[in-house]
């Protein structure tokens, strides 16, 4: 023992020398490094048990649907505008198929036709999509004003009957516009206008910018109401009492006070507005190709129907890029702040502006105003259908010809009328199967789509799936539609061609409508809270036990709102399938439009009014489900 203790000290110092911390460390027993393999082992434990959390299985499935539903079909659009087609050697014979190239953006930007191709109409397309949206602001701030924060009698009335325009298809206002104020000049036969005042309107009033952006602003001034009557319920009138007792004005109330916390609304209604209008087809195709007044999308339409499909896609790519600059602009003129402290802890108190004996007058104008939007232009579409020869709108001119009429006649190219006309009845069909099975999926993947972000938000995969869903939420309808014929032209892996197929309607409009299903998943979820399903969980059920018995109940109200929302759409949709209709694959959207332009009016007539029919039929069904309604749809 004394040996051992001398050569200790000759080792070590001595203890009242040694630091603190390094007799912790001569304590602690020695970190024994883990072997790499049991590392590995450790490691792909802990994966595994993240990639078998629902939450993550639920995200990679949606990525893989939204990664080939979207962003393959935009790498193939893009890779179209790079590389020589067919088409380009009978312009340039020594191109070669396949070959990267420049050709079609030099074509479209620089070249002697780019002023016809690309410039005017995009700069007709902004003009449009600006004047709509101011006028969609004025109309739908306005109602907003009225209805949530004055007296107004009839208050709820209105409230409903401002949403019926988004219901009607936006070409509905065009057309009867067209009836009413179409002229000799270009329309080849008077309109209502000339038959009762006996003098033909000017072109300007009956075609081009002027009508187009009106018809656009009475049919999306929906989105600003909506947007606008949210905002104004979420204010204190505190606030702005607040700004009178310190003796501000009405105006700078309105400056400092009002129009900020309203600000947010007023830029959504303007994204949604102007992107709809910008990538529009069927009122300017109504009311500007019979003056040549063409916008983006009808050129984009054009250059499909002629074969250039490339140069198409250039245009869609523009479009795609002002939607991107819009939603820019918007979150610059935001900035970080993604909302408004409006409601304290003091209490909310929401008081109404009296406007003492003019609160009748604004209620007669109003209801004047809805009967303008609502109630004449389909009283126009129902009395040109019933006229036997177009142009004649006298009484003795009266017939059920165009409703009900025999096949083989002079009227409508021989067609029979559109109630005895196969041809009608299955395009209705394929319209309400269409709508019914874009609205099941995407109100599915609503619901999949709002568990995996909400259950997995503050991830980096929870973040990709939400920021991956919007994606088609800034692609112009048509834009979108165009990207689809460059994917599905061809093979892609196992799956065939599917141009000309309805799988293809079903896939593009679930593709184009996963934003607004995304979005009322997410909100459906987020009132579920996690005790429930953990309580499940830990009681042994499985996960489709806990979806069958637990989230779905509760999220029920948004799957059926996101159903609602999308069947609407879905069934009054023309920009986004007007390129990828077939004969056999027309729905009744695509029909009135093959009608206008084979100069068949009263038949397109009688469709519209059909088409309308069916929406409001299937609104009111679906509305009756669990509270349902348009409103929860958008996330107000």
């Amino acid at each position: 023992m004394t040996g051992w203790t001398d050569s200790s000290k000759t080792d070590l110092p001595a203890p009242a020398t040694l630091p603190a911390d390094g007799m912790a460390a001569m304590a602690a027993p020695p970190v024994v490094p883990m072997p790499p393999a049991l590392r590995f082992v450790a490691s792909a434990r802990r994966f595994f048990r993240w990639l078998t959390r629902t939450e993550v299985i639920l995200s990679l499935i949606m990525l893989f649907l939204m990664f080939y539903m979207i962003i393959i079909p935009l790498y193939r659009m893009v890779m179209t505008t790079v590389t020589w087609q067919p088409r380009d050697v009978l312009s340039v014979p020594s191109a070669e198929v396949g070959g990267l190239t420049l050709y079609h953006y030099v074509r479209m930007l620089t070249g002697a036709l780019s002023r016809i191709y690309m410039f005017t109409p995009l700069q007709h397309s902004m003009v449009i999509a600006t004047g709509a949206t101011f006028l969609s602001l004025l109309i739908g701030g306005s109602l907003a004003w009225l209805v949530i924060r004055t007296d107004m009698p009839g208050r709820k009335l209105v409230n409903q009957l401002a949403l019926i325009p988004y219901i009607m298809p936006s070409w509905t206002l065009a057309q009867a516009w067209l009836v009413f104020f179409k002229n000799r000049l270009s329309g080849g036969t008077p309109g209502v206008f000339e038959y009762l005042v006996g003098k033909s309107p000017p072109n300007w009033l009956a075609y081009g910018p002027v009508p187009i952006m009106i018809c656009s602003a009475l049919h999306y001034y929906t989105f600003f109401f909506l947007f606008v009557s949210a905002a104004l319920m979420s204010i204190d009138s505190n606030l702005e009492e607040a700004g009178e007792l310190a003796g501000a004005t009405r105006r700078r109330i309105l400056r400092k006070i009002t129009f900020p916390l309203v600000l947010p609304a007023i830029l959504s209604g303007v994204i949604m507005t102007f992107s709809k209008v910008m990538g529009t087809f069927g009122g300017p195709n109504i009311l500007g190709t019979p003056v040549r007044y063409y916008v983006v999308a009808t050129m984009i339409r054009g250059s499909i129907g002629v074969g250039d499909k490339a140069d198409a896609f250039v245009l869609a790519i523009v479009l795609i890029l002002f939607s991107l600059i819009i939603i820019n602009l918007n979150q610059k003129l935001v900035g970080t702040r993604k909302s408004y402290e409006t409601i304290g802890g003091r209490g909310f108190v929401a008081q109404v502006s009296k406007l003492g004996n003019l609160k009748r007058v604004f209620l007669v104008c109003v209801i004047i105003f809805q009967i303008l939007v609502i109630v004449v232009p389909l009283g126009l579409l129902v009395w040109s259908s019933l006229m036997l020869q177009d142009g004649n709108y006298s009484l003795s001119n009266l017939s059920l010809q165009h409703w009900i009429g025999p096949r083989g006649t002079i009227y409508n190219h021989g067609e029979p009328g559109v109630l005895l006309n196969p041809k009608i009845w299955r395009t209705a069909w394929n319209s309400i199967r269409l709508a019914l099975s874009t609205a099941f999926f995407t109100a599915i993947f609503g619901i999949f789509i709002g568990y995996a972000v909400v259950k997995g938000r503050g991830t980096r995969l929870s973040k990709l799936v939400e920021q991956l869903a919007f994606i088609p939420y800034v692609i112009p309808g048509i834009a979108f539609g165009a990207v689809y014929i460059a994917m599905f032209v061809k093979p892609l892996g196992p799956i065939p061609a599917l141009y000309g197929t309805f799988m293809l309607l079903v896939v593009v409009s679930v593709a184009d409508k996963i934003p607004y299903s995304s979005r009322s998943g997410v909100s459906a979820m987020m009132q579920v809270g996690r005790e429930l399903e953990e309580a499940a969980q830990i009681s042994g059920a499985s996960v489709l036990r806990r979806f069958r018995a637990i989230i779905f109940p509760l999220t029920s109200a948004g799957f059926v709102s996101g159903f609602l929302l999308t069947f609407i759409t879905v069934m009054r949709e023309l920009s986004l399938i007007i390129l990828l209709v077939t004969p056999d694959t027309q729905v009744l959207a695509s029909q009135t439009m093959f009608y206008i332009e084979n100069g068949d009016g009263q038949m397109a007539n009688i469709v519209i009014l059909i088409l309308i029919s069916i929406v409001a039929v299937g609104n009111l069904i679906i509305s009756r489900f669990r509270g349902g309604s348009l409103k929860k749809g958008l996330g107000m």
